[in-house]
């Protein structure tokens, strides 16, 4: 079973050099990172082998119950980096960044919840979970901004 996300704690990053603001006003609200991480449609996913080296693809994916679950093959080298090292980044194709951190199960016996959901936002579910796991992306940090408030935007949330 999957343990629920509490909701995270706003801070200002620490970015020197960049002109942003040390004050908490225009923080950004943790409902406003959850909107882009459900609302995209293609996210991608970066990862690392044994060796260090990174790994970024695009994936599928939806925003359930606080985590962020994509499907990809057993055999991929997303999940075989995963089984090692399972920590990734994820960041949905769009305007004004979210950046996920986040630590990873393989789940292969998914909530039917979850795969309705996957259903209504791409009309099919993912492939057997069995061979193909569903992977579920607790997070831990978080990053966003809104381009077009640079100085003042910038927020990073802990878990």
């Amino acid at each position: 079973m999957i343990e629920p996300v509490r909701e995270p704690i706003a801070e200002r990053p620490y970015m020197p050099g960049y002109g942003v603001t040390e004050s908490e006003r225009g923080l950004l609200p943790w409902s406003w990172a959850e909107e882009r991480l459900a609302a995209a449609t293609r996210y991608w996913v970066a990862t690392v082998d044994e060796q260090g080296a990174p790994h970024l693809m695009p994936v599928w994916a939806v925003w359930h119950d606080g985590c962020l679950w994509f499907s990809s093959s057993g055999r991929s080298r997303k999940v075989r980096n995963l089984r090692v090292q399972p920590r990734c980044a994820v960041h949905p194709d769009a305007d004004d960044p979210v950046i996920l951190h986040g630590v990873v199960d393989l789940v292969t016996d998914p909530d039917p919840a979850l795969l309705d959901a996957y259903r209504a936002k791409y009309g099919d579910a993912p492939p057997d979970p069995v061979k193909n796991p569903i992977v579920c992306v607790r997070p831990v940090w978080a990053f966003g901004l809104v381009e077009s408030a640079f100085g003042s935007s910038p927020t990073r949330w802990r878990f």
